[in-house]
């Protein structure tokens, strides 16, 4: 399953909707995605599961690359 990801880059730092930025990453379950990405010190603020119609329109973007854990 794809998972998109929102963060911010620094865990000590606000969050600000305007510097949030999205990751995508292919994995079983939240739960792997949270425990791989720990390492990166990112404020990670949701995790979304991608699917349908969603995921489709997702995968247009240019700033699609997913991830692999």
């Amino acid at each position: 399953m794809i998972y998109k990801v929102y963060y911010q880059e620094s865990a000590s730092e606000v969050p600000v909707r305007e510097k949030t930025k999205t990751l995508y990453v292919k994995a079983d379950y939240e739960r792997e995605v949270r425990f791989h990405l720990k390492d990166r010190l990112y404020n990670i603020e949701y995790v979304e599961a991608l699917k349908g119609a969603y995921l489709q329109y997702e995968e247009k973007s240019e700033n699609y690359k997913v991830l692999e854990l």
